[in-house]
C-alpha cells in the first residue's frame, strides 16, 4: 500500500489518562506513542541515535509500521517468509514530555526483530525477541526540552523464521507518565481461588515499585464491579515495606452470586485497583477478569466450569495478508468472529505470544487461548528458501539469544498476559523436539516410529536429552508466575520425547500430527493428558478426538491462510485456511462447520466428476460448466439427510449422511439455473439450505461494507467488491482487475484477492478479485467527513460507496 506522507512536526506531548487496559500497561498513564516518526531503511548509521542526526529527508509516517509488506515479492528472496525481504532499519522520533510526571516509560508492544532503542543518544536497552512486548525507563536520559527516541531494527537474517514475521515497529508504542512509587508493569494479577453458584474467591496480587524511599502510608484498593459498573466486591491492604525497591501485597476479594464466564456468555468484571499514598490516590490498575474453572484429567480431557468438552481449535499466525504484520483490531474481531460462526471455540497463539488486542477480543468474544512461547530452542531449525521441503534450507533463527533471553521471554509472556480469562494453558514451545532437525536420540533407527520420513539416529546432532532438562526449566518459570493453569509444548516427535523428560516437565502433553499414537500412550502413561497440539482438517483427525474421551481436542493447522513457510514460487504462503487470506470463510471452513457447529449447516460445491469416489473437502460453490457435463455436487452438513434441487425440482435423491467422508454426494449432468441443497431431519423436514447460480459474463461491480459509520480514531472497515452479472449473480469465475480510489478523510490500507498464486504488486490501488470478489480495507485518518470510496474495472459498470466518518 502506498504511504501517505505528512508534514513533519515536534510532537508536544501533553499526557493523559488513557485506559491502561487497552495498552497491556498495568500503571501509570498511558498515550499511544504512534504518530510522527520517520524511517529510514537499509542505511545503516551509527550517527542515527545521536541528537544532532540530520534526519530531515527521512520518511515520515505513524505506527505501527511493517516495512517489509510494502516491497515486491521476488522469486529471488526466501520462501519460508513469503518472498519478501527484511534488511535494516532505522525510526526516530522528536518530542517534548510537558508534564510534571516524576518518571516516563516508552513501552513497546512488538518490534521484529534485534531491536535497539536509544534515547538522546543513549542506549535503553536491547530486545532481540521480536514478538515480546517490553518497556524501558526513558526518566535517566529525559530532556525538558527536545528529545530524541531512535530505534535500530536489525532484520539482515530476513530468512530466520519459518514463515512471515514482518521487519520493523510493527505494533502499537506507548508512553507512560508514572510518579516515583507506581505499581510494577504487569504488576497487578488476579486469579480465582474458588467459584461456585453462591460465591466466588479471587485474590489479588500487587507489585509496587519504589524508586524513593516511600514518606507515607502506602494502601492498595482493589474493587470488582460488574458489566453495569455496580462494585461487587472491594478489598484492601497495607504495603508494609516503604523502602526503596519493590513490594508484594495480595488481597482477597468475595464475589456473591457470580456470573460466570464461558464461551457462549463470555462475562466479563472490571477488576480497579489503587496504589494510595496517605489516602490519596497515585497510581490505578484496571483488567477485565471472567470468572471460569479449568480441570484437566488424563481419562475424560478438559472440563470447563466444570463440564467435559471438546477443544475445537485453530492455530494462527499473526499476519493479514496484504497488511503483513500490522493488523487492525477491526480486521481480529472479523476473522475471530468468522471462526467462531463455523465452530471453533480455541485459538492457538502460533507460534509466538501476539497482538495484546488480540487477547482482549478472545476475552470478549469466548473462545479460549494457547499462549505460545517460541518455535526454536538452543538450535536452529531449517527455514526452506526455494520452496516447502525444496533445495538447502537456511539455518538463521533466534537461536543464538536463547540462553540468554529465553527464561526472561516466557516469564514475560506469562506476566503480560496472564489476566486474561481466555488463555487456558501456557506452552512453552512448538516442535523443538523434531526428529533430526535438529535434536535425534537412538529410538530413531526403532521399527515403531510410524514416521520414517525422519529418517534415522544421527550421532552427529545434538542430543534429544537436552529437550528434557530445558523444558523442566521453562516449565519452572511459567510456574513461578502462574500456578492457576497448566504448561504444555507441542511435540513434533512423541516417540523420541518419550525417551526424555520433556513429557514430564509439562502438564498436559500436545502431540502434532500424531493421531496414531494416541491409544498406545494413553495405555503406556495412564496419567499422561493428551491432546492434539497440531492436525491436518481431515475427518479421521477429527474422529481420533470425537470418539476418544481421553483426547480432549485438537488444533487445526490452521485458522486462516498466512504469509511464508510457502511452496515453490509462485506461492506467497501458506493455503490451509478455514478462512482465506481475507477472512472470508473457505470451502474447507464450510467442511469443518458441519462437523464443529452447533447450529444447522449446509454448503454444496462443484467439481468435474472425477474418476472414482473422489470426494474434495476444497469445493468450491460454482456452479457454470459446459452444457451437459457431468458434475460432482458435494455437501458438507450436519443434518442426518440431504436432497439436491435444480430449478426447483430434485435432482439428487435424499441420501444419509455419510459418517466415514463426512460428505453427501450426487454426479449430476450440468444445467444451467439455481442449485440448491437440503439440510433435512430424519422426517424430511428442511433444517438448513445453501444454494447457488449459475452467472452470465461479467457486467458490474458490486460493493457492500460491513459498516457505513467509522470512529475518526483510525478505524478500520472492510468492503467487499463483487464482479457480477447482469442479473446481479456473482461471477466466481470472475478474475477482473479492480481499482480502488478513496475521497474524503480516509486512506486505502489495501486490497486483498486471497489469492495464493498471485504474485503481482500489492502496494497499489489496483488487483485481480478472485472467485469473483475482492476486499479492501479502508481506515479513517483522524478527521470527520464523507468518504467515498469508487472501484472500477474496463468494460465494467462501476461501484461507489459512502461512510460516514464521524
Amino acid at each position: 500500500m502506498k504511504i501517505l506522507k505528512k508534514a513533519a512536526s515536534i510532537l508536544l506531548l501533553l499526557l493523559g489518562a488513557i485506559h491502561p487496559l487497552t495498552a497491556q500497561v498495568s500503571f501509570g498513564n498511558a498515550s499511544l506513542f504512534n504518530n510522527n516518526w520517520l524511517f529510514e531503511l537499509d542505511k545503516d548509521s551509527a550517527d542515527a541515535k545521536s541528537v544532532t542526526f540530520n534526519d530531515k529527508d527521512w520518511r515520515k509516517l505513524d505506527l505501527p509500521h511493517d516495512w517489509s509488506i510494502e516491497h515486491q515479492l521476488s522469486p529471488s528472496l526466501a520462501s519460508c517468509t513469503g518472498y519478501l525481504p527484511g534488511g535494516i532499519g532505522w525510526y526516530r522520533k522528536h518530542f517534548t514530555v510537558k508534564d510534571n510526571a516524576a518518571r516516563h516509560y516508552i513501552y513497546f508492544e512488538g518490534v521484529y526483530n534485534r531491536s535497539e532503542v536509544y534515547l538522546n543518544g543513549k542506549l535503553l536497552g536491547k530486545r532481540p525477541n521480536g514478538f515480546v512486548s517490553f518497556m524501558y525507563d526513558m526518566t535517566p536520559y529525559l530532556n525538558k526540552g527536545e528529545n530524541v527516541l531512535a530505534v535500530r531494527v536489525d532484520h539482515s537474517r530476513y530468512a530466520d523464521s519459518r514463515w512471515y514475521t514482518g521487519s520493523g515497529i510493527y505494533r502499537d508504542v506507548w508512553i507512560v507518565s508514572a510518579p516515583q512509587t507506581h505499581f510494577a508493569q504487569w504488576g497487578v494479577a488476579w486469579n480465582a481461588i474458588s467459584i461456585n453458584d453462591k460465591r466466588a474467591v479471587l485474590n489479588v496480587e500487587a507489585e509496587v515499585e519504589k524508586h524513593d524511599q516511600a514518606n507515607g502510608k502506602l494502601e492498595i484498593v482493589s474493587q470488582l464491579t460488574d458489566a453495569n459498573g455496580k462494585v461487587v466486591a472491594t478489598s484492601k491492604a497495607y504495603v508494609a515495606d516503604l523502602k526503596k525497591g519493590n513490594s508484594k501485597s495480595s488481597l482477597k476479594l468475595n464475589v456473591n452470586s457470580p456470573k460466570i464466564w464461558d464461551l457462549k456468555t463470555p462475562y466479563l468484571y472490571r477488576l480497579t485497583t489503587k496504589l494510595l499514598e496517605n489516602g490519596k490516590v497515585i497510581d490505578q490498575s484496571e483488567s477485565t477478569v471472567g470468572l471460569r474453572t479449568l480441570k484437566f484429567d488424563a481419562n475424560k480431557g478438559f472440563a470447563l466450569n466444570g463440564k467435559w468438552m471438546k477443544v475445537k481449535g485453530v492455530c494462527l499466525h499473526h499476519d493479514a495478508g496484504v497488511l503483513g504484520a500490522v493488523v487492525p483490531k477491526e480486521v481480529w474481531k472479523r476473522r475471530l468472529t468468522n471462526l467462531k460462526e463455523i465452530g471453533v471455540n480455541a485459538i492457538r497463539m502460533s507460534h509466538n505470544p501476539q497482538a495484546p488486542v488480540v487477547y482482549d477480543l478472545c476475552d470478549e468474544l469466548g473462545l479460549l487461548v494457547m499462549d505460545e512461547a517460541s518455535d526454536e530452542w538452543e538450535f536452529p531449525k531449517r527455514k526452506w528458501v526455494k520452496g516447502w521441503n525444496v533445495g538447502t534450507p537456511s539455518f538463521d533463527g533466534s537461536y543464538d539469544f536463547f540462553e540468554e533471553w529465553i527464561e526472561r521471554d516466557v516469564t514475560d509472556m506469562v506476566r503480560r498476559d496472564r489476566n486474561h480469562t481466555s488463555v487456558f494453558l501456557w506452552s512453552i514451545g512448538n516442535e523443538v523436539d523434531y526428529p533430526n532437525d535438529p535434536y535425534s536420540h537412538p529410538v530413531l533407527n526403532g521399527s515403531t516410529i510410524s514416521q520414517p520420513m525422519f529418517g534415522g539416529y544421527d550421532p552427529k546432532a545434538p542430543d534429544a536429552m537436552r529437550i528434557g532438562k530445558i523444558a523442566k526449566r521453562l516449565a519452572a518459570c511459567v510456574k513461578a508466575v502462574d500456578k492457576s493453569r497448566a504448561v504444555t509444548g507441542a511435540l513434533a516427535g512423541v516417540v523420541m520425547s518419550n525417551e526424555t523428560e520433556y513429557p514430564q516437565a509439562v502438564d498436559v502433553v500436545g502431540y502434532n500430527y500424531t493421531e496414531d499414537r494416541y491409544d498406545q500412550d494413553h495405555a503406556t502413561y495412564p496419567k499422561r493428558v493428551i491432546y492434539g497440539s497440531e492436525n491436518r482438517s481431515d475427518i479421521d483427525a477429527w474422529y481420533a478426538v470425537k470418539k476418544k474421551d481421553f483426547i480432549f481436542g485438537q488444533f487445526i493447522w490452521t485458522g486462516t491462510d498466512y504469509l511464508g513457510e510457502s511452496g515453490s514460487w509462485p506461492s506467497r504462503g501458506l493455503y490451509t485456511g478455514l478462512l482465506d487470506f481475507g477472512s472470508f470463510i473457505k470451502p474447507r471452513g464450510h467442511f469443518r462447520a458441519s462437523l464443529w457447529s452447533e447450529k444447522p449447516v449446509t454448503y454444496i460445491g462443484t467439481y468435474n466428476k472425477p474418476q472414482g469416489k473422489y470426494l474434495s473437502a476444497d469445493a468450491w460453490d460454482i456452479w457454470n460448466y459446459n452444457e451437459g457435463d457431468m458434475i460432482r455436487v458435494v455437501c458438507y452438513t450436519n443434518a442426518p439427510q440431504a436432497r439436491l434441487l435444480l430449478n426447483g425440482k430434485v435432482v439428487g435423491e435424499m441420501k444419509a449422511y455419510d459418517e466415514k467422508s463426512g460428505i453427501i454426494y450426487w454426479d449430476i449432468p450440468y444445467s444451467a439455473g439455481e442449485l440448491k441443497a437440503e439440510g433435512c431431519d430424519a422426517s424430511g423436514k428442511v433444517l438448513s439450505k445453501y444454494s447457488i447460480k449459475s452467472s452470465g459474463l461479467p457486467y458490474a461491480l458490486r460493493v457492500t461494507a460491513d459498516k457505513s459509520k467509522l470512529s475518526t480514531n483510525l478505524a478500520t472497515a472492510h468492503l467487499t467488491v463483487e464482479v457480477v452479472d447482469e442479473n446481479g449473480v456473482v461471477v466466481k469465475l470472475g478474475d477482473n482487475d479492480i481499482t480502488c480510489t478513496v475521497e474524503g478523510p480516509a486512506r486505502l490500507l489495501g486490497l486483498e484477492g486471497s489469492n495464493n498464486s498471485d504474485m503481482s504488486d500489492y502496494t497499489d490501488n489496483h488487483h485481480r478479485a478472485f472467485h469473483g470478489r475482492l476486499l479492501s480495507y479502508i481506515k479513517t485518518t483522524g478527521n470527520k467527513g464523507t468518504i467515498k470510496v469508487k472501484f472500477s474495472s474496463p468494460l465494467l459498470k462501476s461501484a461507489e460507496i459512502e461512510l460516514l466518518a464521524e
